[in-house]
């Protein structure tokens, strides 16, 4: 089975960093990939980053320059590197990962998810 174990959430100073890991434990598909989501109260939960296997990396708009997503394949981790955070980026942080199920006879994707750390970022 997956599991998702995610560390590093905290509340910060607006111009601070964080940095979010996610352990990985189980089979992910590589065509999926993996990444970070974020939830705020009373917004919908919006995609950040993703990774996928080859490396291809994917941002959303308003955090590009500031986020870094990567992986390290010999500890099975997932990282989210944050840096000048803002207040906008106040939200609970999801670990993503893909996987592949079979399902009535078709091979599925099947999205497997964290337990959520909590970011928060003062002004």
């Amino acid at each position: 089975q997956v599991q998702l174990v995610e560390s590093g959430g905290g509340s910060v100073q607006a111009g601070g960093s964080l940095k979010l890991s996610c352990a990985v434990s189980g089979y992910i598909s590589s065509r999926c990939g993996m990444g970070w989501y974020r939830q705020a109260p009373g917004k919908e939960r919006e995609l950040v980053a993703t990774i996928r296997g080859d490396g291809t990396t994917n941002y959303k708009d308003s955090v590009k320059g500031r986020v870094t997503i990567s992986q390290d394949n010999a500890k099975n981790t997932l990282y989210l590197q944050m840096n000048s955070l803002k207040t906008e980026d106040t939200a609970v942080y999801y670990c993503w990962a893909c996987g592949i199920i079979v399902r009535n006879g078709l091979k599925v994707p099947y999205n497997y998810w964290g337990q959520g750390t909590q970011v928060t970022v003062s002004s």
